[in-house]
Protein backbone atom coordinates (compact mmCIF):
# COMPACT_ATOMS: atom_id res chain seq x y z
CA UNK A 1 0.00 0.00 0.00
CA UNK A 2 2.78 2.46 0.74
CA UNK A 3 4.09 1.97 -2.74
CA UNK A 4 0.31 2.84 -3.93
CA UNK A 5 0.44 6.01 -2.10
CA UNK A 6 4.13 7.08 -3.11
CA UNK A 7 3.03 6.54 -6.55
CA UNK A 8 -0.30 8.30 -5.93
CA UNK A 9 1.37 11.04 -4.84
CA UNK A 10 3.56 11.87 -7.32
CA UNK A 11 1.12 11.48 -10.00
CA UNK A 12 0.76 14.95 -11.49
CA UNK A 13 4.40 14.81 -11.60
CA UNK A 14 4.40 11.89 -13.94
CA UNK A 15 1.77 13.92 -15.67
CA UNK A 16 3.91 16.77 -15.97
CA UNK A 17 6.85 14.59 -17.38
CA UNK A 18 4.56 13.14 -20.25
CA UNK A 19 3.79 15.83 -21.37
CA UNK A 20 7.37 17.04 -21.53
CA UNK A 21 8.35 14.07 -23.56
CA UNK A 22 5.67 14.55 -25.80
CA UNK A 23 6.12 18.14 -26.41
CA UNK A 24 10.20 17.30 -26.91
CA UNK A 25 9.53 15.15 -29.86
CA UNK A 26 7.58 17.00 -31.69
CA UNK A 27 9.17 20.03 -31.31
CA UNK A 28 9.61 22.56 -34.31
CA UNK A 29 8.04 19.96 -36.36
CA UNK A 30 5.39 21.47 -38.86
CA UNK A 31 2.91 18.52 -38.71
CA UNK A 32 3.79 17.65 -35.08
CA UNK A 33 1.33 14.29 -33.78
CA UNK A 34 0.54 13.80 -37.09
CA UNK A 35 3.85 12.18 -37.57
CA UNK A 36 2.35 9.63 -35.14
CA UNK A 37 -0.09 8.72 -37.97
CA UNK A 38 1.94 9.11 -41.35
CA UNK A 39 4.73 7.49 -40.30
CA UNK A 40 3.13 4.09 -39.94
CA UNK A 41 1.32 4.87 -43.24
CA UNK A 42 4.10 5.74 -45.62
CA UNK A 43 6.22 2.74 -43.84
CA UNK A 44 3.71 0.89 -44.68
CA UNK A 45 3.23 1.73 -48.37
CA UNK A 46 6.42 1.29 -49.06
CA UNK A 47 6.95 -2.29 -47.36
CA UNK A 48 3.64 -3.35 -48.90
CA UNK A 49 5.04 -2.47 -52.24
CA UNK A 50 7.92 -4.25 -52.13
CA UNK A 51 7.61 -7.31 -49.64
CA UNK A 52 3.92 -8.13 -51.66
CA UNK A 53 5.12 -8.27 -54.69
CA UNK A 54 8.61 -9.12 -54.64
CA UNK A 55 8.40 -12.36 -52.15
CA UNK A 56 4.77 -12.95 -52.95
CA UNK A 57 3.87 -13.49 -49.48
CA UNK A 58 0.30 -15.44 -49.49
CA UNK A 59 -1.17 -13.55 -46.67
CA UNK A 60 -4.62 -11.99 -47.15
CA UNK A 61 -5.19 -8.32 -46.47
CA UNK A 62 -1.45 -7.72 -46.26
CA UNK A 63 -1.65 -3.95 -45.08
CA UNK A 64 -2.87 -4.70 -42.64
CA UNK A 65 -0.73 -7.63 -41.42
CA UNK A 66 1.86 -5.48 -41.82
CA UNK A 67 0.90 -2.42 -40.27
CA UNK A 68 -0.82 -3.97 -37.39
CA UNK A 69 3.02 -5.75 -36.62
CA UNK A 70 4.59 -2.67 -37.56
CA UNK A 71 2.80 -0.14 -35.00
CA UNK A 72 3.28 -2.62 -32.05
CA UNK A 73 6.63 -3.24 -32.42
CA UNK A 74 7.59 0.55 -32.93
CA UNK A 75 5.95 1.34 -29.73
CA UNK A 76 7.91 -1.59 -27.91
CA UNK A 77 11.30 -0.23 -29.53
CA UNK A 78 10.35 3.47 -29.08
CA UNK A 79 9.40 2.83 -25.92
CA UNK A 80 12.24 0.48 -23.53
CA UNK A 81 15.19 2.85 -25.65
CA UNK A 82 13.73 5.96 -24.49
CA UNK A 83 13.22 4.42 -21.10
CA UNK A 84 16.72 2.89 -21.52
CA UNK A 85 18.47 6.34 -21.10
CA UNK A 86 16.20 7.99 -18.82
CA UNK A 87 17.92 7.73 -15.54
CA UNK A 88 21.08 9.06 -17.48
CA UNK A 89 19.44 11.91 -19.09
CA UNK A 90 17.85 12.87 -16.00
CA UNK A 91 20.84 12.85 -13.69
CA UNK A 92 21.03 16.11 -12.65
CA UNK A 93 17.51 16.40 -11.28
CA UNK A 94 17.40 12.89 -9.49
CA UNK A 95 21.22 14.40 -7.42
CA UNK A 96 19.36 17.52 -6.86
CA UNK A 97 15.98 16.92 -5.33
CA UNK A 98 14.32 13.53 -4.49
CA UNK A 99 11.98 11.81 -7.01
CA UNK A 100 10.84 8.39 -7.12
CA UNK A 101 13.38 7.49 -9.66
CA UNK A 102 10.60 4.88 -11.50
CA UNK A 103 9.40 7.79 -12.83
CA UNK A 104 11.58 8.49 -15.19
CA UNK A 105 11.25 5.23 -17.08
CA UNK A 106 7.62 4.86 -16.38
CA UNK A 107 7.13 8.15 -17.88
CA UNK A 108 8.97 7.31 -21.49
CA UNK A 109 6.82 4.38 -21.97
CA UNK A 110 3.58 6.46 -21.55
CA UNK A 111 4.57 9.41 -23.46
CA UNK A 112 5.56 6.04 -26.53
CA UNK A 113 2.28 4.80 -25.73
CA UNK A 114 0.55 7.95 -26.40
CA UNK A 115 1.80 8.25 -29.81
CA UNK A 116 0.82 4.42 -30.34
CA UNK A 117 -2.27 5.62 -29.78
CA UNK A 118 -2.03 7.84 -32.48
CA UNK A 119 -0.65 5.06 -34.52
CA UNK A 120 -4.18 3.21 -34.03
CA UNK A 121 -5.68 5.84 -36.62
CA UNK A 122 -3.50 4.55 -39.23
CA UNK A 123 -4.95 1.04 -39.19
CA UNK A 124 -8.63 2.10 -39.18
CA UNK A 125 -7.75 4.61 -42.23
CA UNK A 126 -6.32 1.06 -43.90
CA UNK A 127 -9.16 -1.15 -42.56
CA UNK A 128 -11.70 1.47 -44.27
CA UNK A 129 -9.89 1.62 -47.59
CA UNK A 130 -9.44 -2.71 -47.82
CA UNK A 131 -12.89 -3.15 -46.35
CA UNK A 132 -12.04 -5.22 -43.72
CA UNK A 133 -15.20 -6.48 -42.14
CA UNK A 134 -14.83 -6.03 -38.47
CA UNK A 135 -17.16 -8.00 -36.00
CA UNK A 136 -17.81 -7.24 -31.96
CA UNK A 137 -14.25 -9.60 -31.54
CA UNK A 138 -12.61 -5.74 -32.38
CA UNK A 139 -14.13 -3.66 -29.60
CA UNK A 140 -11.51 -5.94 -27.31
CA UNK A 141 -8.14 -4.56 -29.40
CA UNK A 142 -7.26 -2.80 -25.90
CA UNK A 143 -6.52 -5.85 -24.48
CA UNK A 144 -3.24 -6.90 -26.11
CA UNK A 145 -2.08 -2.94 -26.24
CA UNK A 146 -2.28 -3.40 -22.13
CA UNK A 147 -0.02 -6.52 -22.23
CA UNK A 148 2.43 -4.84 -24.67
CA UNK A 149 2.65 -2.08 -22.41
CA UNK A 150 3.39 -3.87 -19.16
CA UNK A 151 5.89 -5.97 -21.09
CA UNK A 152 7.78 -2.82 -22.44
CA UNK A 153 7.25 -0.78 -18.59
CA UNK A 154 9.47 -4.31 -17.46
CA UNK A 155 11.75 -4.39 -20.55
CA UNK A 156 12.66 -0.58 -20.00
CA UNK A 157 12.85 -0.81 -16.20
CA UNK A 158 15.41 -3.63 -16.90
CA UNK A 159 17.04 -1.53 -19.45
CA UNK A 160 17.47 1.96 -17.63
CA UNK A 161 19.39 -0.08 -14.80
CA UNK A 162 21.83 -1.82 -17.32
CA UNK A 163 22.19 1.47 -19.31
CA UNK A 164 23.34 2.94 -15.95
CA UNK A 165 26.41 0.92 -14.79
CA UNK A 166 27.15 -0.71 -18.80
CA UNK A 167 26.90 2.61 -21.24
CA UNK A 168 27.81 0.05 -23.94
CA UNK A 169 24.03 -1.00 -23.70
CA UNK A 170 22.88 2.08 -25.04
CA UNK A 171 24.32 1.09 -28.72
CA UNK A 172 23.75 -2.55 -28.04
CA UNK A 173 20.74 -2.49 -28.06
CA UNK A 174 19.86 -0.77 -31.26
CA UNK A 175 21.75 -4.13 -32.66
CA UNK A 176 19.31 -6.27 -30.41
CA UNK A 177 16.12 -4.84 -31.26
CA UNK A 178 16.89 -5.07 -35.36
CA UNK A 179 17.67 -9.28 -34.65
CA UNK A 180 14.28 -9.17 -32.53
CA UNK A 181 12.13 -7.38 -35.00
CA UNK A 182 13.51 -10.08 -37.69
CA UNK A 183 12.70 -12.86 -35.52
CA UNK A 184 8.66 -11.11 -35.18
CA UNK A 185 6.54 -12.25 -38.12
CA UNK A 186 5.75 -8.61 -39.11
CA UNK A 187 6.53 -8.65 -42.87
CA UNK A 188 6.43 -12.47 -43.04
CA UNK A 189 4.09 -15.25 -42.02
CA UNK A 190 5.41 -17.63 -39.84
CA UNK A 191 4.29 -20.68 -42.21
CA UNK A 192 7.46 -20.07 -44.43
CA UNK A 193 10.01 -20.11 -41.44
CA UNK A 194 11.96 -23.35 -41.16
CA UNK A 195 11.09 -25.40 -38.12
CA UNK A 196 14.26 -24.86 -36.60
CA UNK A 197 13.67 -21.38 -36.52
CA UNK A 198 9.99 -21.45 -35.56
CA UNK A 199 10.90 -22.89 -32.02
CA UNK A 200 13.21 -19.19 -31.74
CA UNK A 201 9.84 -17.22 -32.76
CA UNK A 202 7.42 -19.21 -30.37
CA UNK A 203 9.93 -18.09 -27.78
CA UNK A 204 9.73 -14.38 -28.49
CA UNK A 205 6.89 -12.33 -26.20
CA UNK A 206 6.39 -10.38 -29.26
CA UNK A 207 4.83 -12.99 -31.32
CA UNK A 208 2.28 -13.80 -29.38
CA UNK A 209 1.01 -10.07 -28.29
CA UNK A 210 1.16 -9.34 -32.35
CA UNK A 211 -0.62 -12.64 -32.90
CA UNK A 212 -3.30 -11.46 -30.26
CA UNK A 213 -3.81 -8.17 -31.75
CA UNK A 214 -4.11 -9.59 -35.40
CA UNK A 215 -6.54 -12.09 -34.25
CA UNK A 216 -8.57 -8.88 -33.04
CA UNK A 217 -8.88 -6.57 -35.86
CA UNK A 218 -7.67 -9.00 -39.21
CA UNK A 219 -8.96 -12.46 -38.02
CA UNK A 220 -11.99 -11.31 -36.61
CA UNK A 221 -11.22 -14.05 -33.92
CA UNK A 222 -10.47 -14.40 -30.07
CA UNK A 223 -7.21 -14.73 -29.39
CA UNK A 224 -6.52 -18.63 -28.33
CA UNK A 225 -6.46 -19.22 -24.64
CA UNK A 226 -2.48 -20.07 -24.98
CA UNK A 227 -2.06 -17.13 -26.89
CA UNK A 228 -3.33 -15.23 -23.62
CA UNK A 229 -1.51 -17.06 -21.24
CA UNK A 230 1.44 -16.68 -23.08
CA UNK A 231 1.14 -12.66 -22.92
CA UNK A 232 -0.27 -12.26 -19.18
CA UNK A 233 3.28 -14.98 -18.44
CA UNK A 234 5.60 -12.37 -19.99
CA UNK A 235 4.12 -9.16 -19.89
CA UNK A 236 4.32 -10.00 -15.92
CA UNK A 237 7.24 -11.71 -15.64
CA UNK A 238 9.15 -8.92 -17.29
CA UNK A 239 7.28 -6.42 -15.15
CA UNK A 240 8.22 -7.92 -12.11
CA UNK A 241 11.62 -8.96 -12.92
CA UNK A 242 11.75 -5.22 -13.52
CA UNK A 243 10.85 -3.94 -10.44
CA UNK A 244 12.74 -5.84 -8.60
CA UNK A 245 15.77 -5.46 -10.75
CA UNK A 246 14.87 -1.27 -10.81
CA UNK A 247 14.31 -1.58 -6.90
CA UNK A 248 17.58 -3.10 -6.38
CA UNK A 249 19.68 -1.05 -8.13
CA UNK A 250 17.74 2.99 -7.56
CA UNK A 251 20.18 3.85 -4.56
CA UNK A 252 23.18 3.24 -5.83
CA UNK A 253 22.38 5.41 -9.43
CA UNK A 254 23.91 8.68 -7.84
CA UNK A 255 27.06 7.05 -7.79
CA UNK A 256 27.49 6.18 -11.58
CA UNK A 257 25.44 9.19 -13.14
Amino acid sequence: MGYFNNFWKYKGLLKEFVVRDLKIKYRRSVLGYLWSLLNPLLMMIVMTAVFSSIFKFDIPNFPIYLLSGQILFNFFSEATTVAMSSIIGSGGLIKKVYVPKYIFPLSRVISSFVTLLFSLVAIIIVVIATNVKLTPHVLLFPLPLIYIFIFATGIGLIMSVLAVYFRDMLHLYSVLLSVWMYLTPIIYPISIVPDYVKGIIYANPMYYFVESFRDLILYNQLPSTQTNLMCIVFSLSAFLIGLLVFYKNQNKFVLHI
